[in-house]
């Protein structure tokens, strides 16, 4: 994933995939920024991606323990 993608929060990531989406539904984008913006968009989808399965190991760490609710450390699987 790029530098600039782990810079962007999740929901600005989300707004630029409907940019892209709204671009490509367009009939006025020529075919060359039509394939540079699906490039773009594969990369965004994947790093969304990330960072949900991120999140939801962050989530299933939660057990419940003993009648209590206990957390663990979480540790990133490439990290």
């Amino acid at each position: 994933m790029s530098e600039e993608k782990k810079e962007l929060s999740f929901e600005a990531m989300l707004r630029r995939l409907e940019e892209i989406v709204r671009a490509l539904d367009s009939v006025d984008t020529p075919l060359e920024e039509s394939l540079r913006l699906f490039e773009e968009g594969a990369s965004l989808v994947r790093a969304c991606t990330q960072t949900l399965d991120e999140a939801q190991q962050k989530v299933s760490i939660l057990s419940l323990k003993d009648g209590a609710v206990t957390e663990s450390e979480f540790r990133p699987m490439n990290g």
